[in-house]
């Protein structure tokens, strides 16, 4: 077999390397992924073979992930052929790097490889959950089926998304036209007050000084603030880069007093939601939870799904690990220790998973009809207080003249 050099990431974020034997690029990069590292290159005889992004096109939906496997159980189910699935797949989507990835996994699947190895040449596309279902949808003769629950997850999954968008879209709009709104007016109207102030010669109490203040610094070192952003941005992406910071970021969001909450419910619908369907295909627990840990999304809620495996090789069982991480609600343990009892803790994922989806929308609205007065009061303060300590000084000379 030829000898690979390979270089990739491990799943604490850090950089490995190394040199393998294998048939050929695909199969080491599929082994690379079952050992829990993410390859970014591979080479032989000095040609360097980078793993596709996006099918090397344009950025590709979720909602048409969706779709496409919703389409592919059907043509499945039908009795068409996997090639030709692909190919008319292939043929009707819009976006063009999808395309181009549906035909290269076409390609792949006519060379003689798995429909799931083949995925697996397109990282950004069909990502972990997606391929091991696939395997095991193959393995045991159902692949029609494995598709329909992977149709249902991604949908599911655009959904949760959905909602956390509408939950922050309100609020950063707000905030962000309020601090547009309060910059040009110290930028632009509140020197054409100061002047006028200084013209007739007014006292000027402190509220009017501070905001005359604050706008000369705005008008004299306005470059700052675009350098204060950008700096803000590059940091926090660094700090996001590394394993460390991202657990301090993502552990610090959880405890926020409210929105931490509504994380924690949307971590909690997306494990139990990912665990389930995975079981559900016959996926092992083990490999289910690697795979729900690296696609958690969730720094705090990976480590605790680390620790829950290792437990579990032990020989414990799932119920104590989850409950020591102090990540899960009480409720959310109970319920799959049962189902662990049982023996359907599948389905009892899939019931938890139901139960927080709604159980986000819900508290999506809420967070929302508590934030419309809180967002008021605030425009109110920023806008209003620059606007009445521009009117304090007029107020006062009006009240001598009056006297």
């Amino acid at each position: 077999m030829p000898t690979f050099t390979f270089t990739g990431k491990n799943a604490q974020g850090e950089k490995v390397q190394g040199e393998r034997n294998a048939e050929n690029k695909q199969t080491l990069a599929s082994t690379l992924r079952r050992e829990r590292i993410q390859p970014v290159a591979i080479k032989e005889k000095g040609k360097e073979f980078a793993l596709p992004t996006l099918g090397g096109g344009g950025k590709v939906k979720t909602k048409d992930i969706a779709i496409f496997f919703r389409q592919f159980s059907v043509m499945i189910d039908a009795g068409l052929p996997l090639v030709q699935c692909l190919e008319i797949l292939a043929a009707n989507q819009e976006s063009q790097g999808f395309q181009k990835a549906l035909n290269g996994v076409r390609s792949t699947v006519e060379g003689g490889s798995t429909l799931g190895n083949a995925m697996r040449g397109y990282p950004k596309i069909f990502d972990e959950l997606m391929t091991n279902m696939v395997d095991a949808g193959e393995t045991g003769g159902i692949l029609d089926t494995i598709l329909q629950r992977l149709a249902t997850y991604v949908e599911k999954a655009v959904k949760l998304k959905a909602a956390v968008r509408s939950a922050l879209i309100y609020p950063v709009s707000v905030i962000s036209i309020a601090f547009v709104i309060v910059g040009l007016l110290l930028w632009k109207v509140v020197p054409i007050f100061a002047n006028l102030f200084i013209g007739l010669g007014a006292e000027l109490p402190l509220p009017t000084r501070i905001v005359i203040g604050i706008s000369n610094f705005i008008g004299s070192f306005w470059f700052m603030f675009p350098i204060a952003v950008f700096g803000i941005f590059f940091g926090v992406k660094a700090m996001r880069s590394d394993p460390r910071g991202r657990y301090m970021t993502d552990n610090f969001l959880l405890h926020l007093p409210v929105l931490g909450m509504l994380l924690r419910k949307i971590a909690v619908a997306r494990f139990t939601r990912t665990l389930g369907t995975l079981i559900t295909s016959g996926v092992p627990i083990l490999e289910g939870l690697n795979i729900t840990a690296r696609t958690s999304g969730n720094r705090v809620v990976e480590e605790a799904l680390y620790k829950v495996r290792k437990s579990i090789e032990e020989g414990r069982t799932i119920v104590d690990p989850l409950r020591e991480s102090g990540v899960f609600p009480n409720m959310v343990t109970q319920m799959i220790g049962v189902g662990e009892a049982t023996g359907a803790m599948d389905a009892m994922l899939q019931k938890i998973a139901d139960f927080y989806e709604d159980d986000v929308d819900a508290a999506t609205k809420d967070l929302l009809t508590l934030l419309e007065p809180i967002m008021i009061v605030l425009l109110g303060v920023m806008i209003g207080g620059v606007v009445i300590s521009l009117y304090l000084p007029l107020f006062s000379m009006v009240a001598k003249l009056a006297g």
